[in-house]
């Protein structure tokens, strides 16, 4: 069985830079897409981005271009967010997945790791 583990998270002063690994430990993940989404409190799930198998391309939603960065070491099993310029509506929790969420392919989650943006 698939298990993704997110860490990283915490509280970031506004503007300040935040890295979420996701990592899978034993499963080799290179040949998946593997993505974010966030819930934030009270609302639904929103793509955040999408990093295709091997080295990429990547996709990021309008919300997070220019100040977030996936990329992933297959190496590792490890999948990255490093979130830049963080704003208040970036307080969500995170989640990792593999597959593309866009295409509705997601078919294991991890448990998500909060951030919370103060100002």
């Amino acid at each position: 069985e698939v298990q993704l583990v997110e860490l990283g998270g915490g509280l970031v002063q506004l503007g300040g830079p935040l890295r979420l690994p996701c990592r899978a430990p034993g499963c080799n993940l290179s040949s998946y897409a593997l993505g974010w989404v966030r819930q934030a409190p009270g609302k639904g799930f929103e793509w955040v981005s999408t990093i295709n198998s091997g080295s990429g391309p990547t996709y990021y939603a309008d919300s997070v271009k220019g100040r977030f960065t996936i990329s992933r070491d297959n190496a590792k099993n490890t999948l990255y967010l490093q979130l830049n310029s963080t704003k208040t509506e970036d307080t969500a929790m995170y989640y990792c997945g593999r597959g593309d969420y866009r295409e509705y392919s997601t078919d294991y989650w991890g448990q998500g790791t909060q951030v919370t943006v103060s100002s």
